[in-house]
């Protein structure tokens, strides 16, 4: 039955969410005060003072008893800046060719004359027939990895998810498979292409501190020695060995393989810096009526990678886009709930958590350690780098048909006069690199969408040519500051659109499902 006062009082609320109190929490938490919010630095109690500040002043509950945090153990481990990659008797340079370290919580570990074995992909998934380990045995061997999967460059869409990526592509997978195999070492080639992200996307977010979850035994499940290396150099090497990288780089798309680098061995050491540390998620809840118990949940990362004091010039990594536009979100769709004069059927609670850029380990550890029931979570709303190139007519959904949660995006994109479309680059796998991903990996049914490419007029086509100009090459750089000039009516359009998915969910009973086609299934 049509509720005009309901209406009205769910349209105050939508309208209250704008673009410059959207950039007013932007411009807040990436501004240099903060230091690039990395996890355990100096700027990481700013940002949960501020966002403790905001919910209280918004009526919403600390979400973990009586506390608006969830402590979260990490290990830091700062590599030796020192390391030299020595193979076929050539030194590789730490940063300008490769990039090693180690997860385990070791002071020295090494890589002593391993002997190299490219694994094509090192992929282990016997739901596509595939093994590129069958028959081989690991240990004390280092395995040489391509990045992304089987299907992206071949474009075969009977391989894999053809060009779409699959979690099999992602570098983590890569680590934990050759762990499992039980090798000593594990080095990705990069190229940017499958990727999806330049060589100074590794060489700034691989080095100085890096973070893991804390693990009792020192994570020595872990290989001892993770890298990557620059293609450059992978070409180098396999010419060494008597190989042809292109030519086992097109075999490896076509079936799984290994092949002996030849008698090439590979020696490193890892001199670390161990410090166990304690970060923290923020949880804060608006308690539901009929149905409190179960909670709608909103994530986005609070952390960026910090500073860098090797770095001349700027050193700040501010990351205004990424994530601060998510947090800015985050806060809006909060204070949207708390302007609804009547209750919510269900709780609604936004989760910020930390570490996402070292692995999504806040999320990581919040799946493995919720504070709400799984089976009482409803659904995931995720928000990762808001739109900041203006309005328009589509709104690009990473992961669109794995959950009915598209069905509710679509009424209210609909609302907006705007289309559901397949989020942008399938090949770089996006719905697997950031914190709904381990929601969903745990059976929750999570969503991942944001932005669109069909500019709403010619004055915003103008804009975004002009500025894309300027933040190209930004991710994860010092220029990934807030600027005045943005445009946030597309960040504005998301946030209502996400505010408008929420809400509907936590006023019904039903319970999102997975479609029959998704990877993922909810948990008992």
């Amino acid at each position: 039955m049509f509720n005009a006062a309901a209406e009205d009082n769910f349209q105050k609320a939508y309208d209250s969410i704008t673009g410059a109190d959207i950039g007013k929490h932007v411009k807040e938490i990436s501004s240099d005060r903060y230091m690039g919010r990395a996890p355990t630095g100096p700027g990481e109690k700013l940002t949960l003072d501020y966002l403790t500040k905001q919910f209280t002043e918004l009526g919403f509950k600390p979400g973990n008893g009586d506390s608006f945090l969830q402590p979260v153990d990490l290990v830091e481990i700062i590599g030796n800046e020192d390391q030299v990659l020595t193979i076929g008797g050539k030194e590789y340079k730490y940063r300008k060719d490769m990039v090693t370290g180690t997860s385990r919580t070791s002071e020295y570990e090494q890589l002593k004359n391993s002997e190299l074995v490219f694994v094509g992909y090192g992929i282990n998934a016997p739901e596509y027939d595939w093994n590129d380990y069958e028959g081989l045995d690991m240990k004390g061997k280092t395995a040489v990895i391509l990045v992304n999967d089987p299907g992206y460059e071949s474009g075969d869409p009977n391989l894999f998810q053809g060009t779409t990526m699959t979690y099999y592509g992602r570098w983590t997978y890569k680590y934990e498979e050759a762990s499992r195999q039980g090798a000593a070492g594990a080095i990705i080639i990069h190229e940017t292409a499958p990727a999806s992200y330049p060589w100074t996307v590794v060489e700034n977010s691989w080095t100085g501190p890096q973070y893991g979850l804390w693990k009792d035994d020192g994570n020595k499940g872990r290989v001892a020695v993770e890298g990557w290396i620059q293609l450059n150099v992978a070409k180098e090497i396999f010419t060494k060995a008597g190989l042809n990288f292109d030519k086992l780089k097109k075999q490896a798309m076509q079936k799984p393989m290994s092949v002996k680098l030849g008698k090439l061995t590979a020696s490193v050491e890892v001199k670390s810096k161990v410090k166990k540390s304690v970060s923290n998620n923020f949880i804060a809840t608006l308690p539901g009526d009929k149905a409190a118990d179960e909670h709608i949940l909103y994530t986005a990362h609070w952390d960026h990678i910090g500073f860098d004091e090797t770095k001349k010039g700027d050193q700040i990594y501010n990351g205004a886009h990424d994530n601060a536009t998510g947090i800015g979100g985050l806060i809006e769709i909060a204070q949207a709930f708390a302007e609804l004069k009547q209750p919510l059927s269900r709780s609604v609670t936004m989760l910020a958590v930390t570490a996402e850029e070292q692995g999504l380990l806040g999320s990581r550890f919040y799946a493995e350690n919720p504070i709400i029931p799984l089976n009482k979570t409803v659904a995931a709303i995720n928000m990762d780098s808001l739109n900041i190139l203006g309005k328009v007519k589509d709104i690009s959904v990473n992961g669109l048909g794995k959950s009915e949660l598209d069905d509710y995006l679509t009424t209210a994109a609909a609302k907006q006069s705007r289309t559901p479309v397949t989020g942008e680059h399938p090949s770089a796998g996006y719905y697997y690199r950031s914190d709904h991903f381990n929601f969903a990996k745990v059976g929750v049914p999570a969503l991942y969408a944001g932005g669109g490419n069909e500019p709403v007029d010619e004055a915003t086509v103008k804009y975004r040519k002009k500025m894309s100009l300027i933040v190209t090459g930004c991710y994860h750089q010092p220029c990934d500051k807030f600027r005045t000039s943005w445009d946030l009516s597309g960040a504005q359009q998301d946030v209502q659109l996400f505010f408008d998915v929420g809400y509907n969910i936590a006023n019904s009973e039903a319970w999102p499902k997975w479609s029959e086609t998704a990877e993922f299934k909810r948990q008992k």
